[in-house]
């Protein structure tokens, strides 16, 4: 077999984008989230390049997790590469009103499932003396903004869990890099604002969003840089986008 990448969140957004881009140059995937449809039918499309499995689990399910990697054939077992992207926003509002479930949602999500199935790889990676994280946080991660303190908190937390990771890993072998995307037109909103599809768009109003497909290159660039080379950390912006909030619309 190819190199062998793990993603996390695969069924839509950056994770499906990575996929299509790590199928594109000849790396094998194990696709994992929990919609098993959309999985399956980017298995299928993708199978025409590279080898392919399914898991079907929700990282904030620590059981899951360790089931699901474990019941991996030796093979599909030697993971080059964790992309953890799964993860989300829930709500957008003040901290004194806050939901708790929401809260719930993205802390176990964001934070403890990135950590459930990196452990869950990192030993492999650690036996075999290499292999590379990639870690999706966000520019929320860099630069708190009003309405979303636990939101940023959990991607200020991811940014810890990388740096904590290279400090490390490095000395098996493990590259480590964060990334930490500016406005992607995603399904991301949509799931924030709990399905209303009016108060989505409005946040790619005006302005050109970076695409799936722009982090997925990065991703690609960091994953392909020479063994010489770590990408540690990588901030991407939409051109018309100066920070978390400020966005300069038509």
């Amino acid at each position: 077999m190819s190199r062998i990448a793990l993603i996390t969140g695969a069924s839509s957004g950056i994770g499906k984008a990575t996929a299509e881009a790590f199928a594109a140059i000849g790396i094998d995937l194990i696709l994992c989230g929990r919609r098993q449809e959309r999985l399956e039918e980017l298995a299928q499309s993708l199978g025409k390049l590279v080898q392919i499995t399914v898991l079907i689990f929700d990282v904030r399910n620590y059981q899951e997790v360790i089931e699901a990697i474990n019941s991996l054939s030796p093979e599909w077992k030697s993971i080059d590469i964790l992309v953890n992207n799964a993860g989300n926003a829930h709500g957008l509002s003040p901290i004194h009103e806050g939901d708790i479930a929401d809260w719930d949602a993205m802390i176990d999500g964001n934070v403890q499932g990135l950590l459930y199935v990196s452990k869950a790889v990192i030993e492999g990676m650690i036996e075999r003396g290499k292999g590379h994280i990639v870690n999706l946080s966000s520019v929320a991660g860099k630069q708190t903004y009003a309405n979303g303190a636990v939101y940023c908190a959990s991607k200020k937390a991811v940014e810890a869990i990388s740096e904590g990771m290279r400090l490390d890993l490095t000395q098996y072998g493990i590259k480590v890099t964060n990334i930490a995307p500016g406005a992607v037109e995603t399904e991301f909103s949509l799931v924030r604002f709990k399905g209303d599809e009016a108060r989505a768009s409005k946040v790619y109003e005006g302005f050109d969003p970076l695409l799936a497909q722009d982090i997925a290159d990065a991703i690609v660039y960091a994953v392909n840089a020479p063994a010489r080379v770590t990408i540690a950390d990588l901030t991407i912006y939409a051109s018309s986008q100066s920070a978390p909030t400020i966005i300069f619309r038509k």
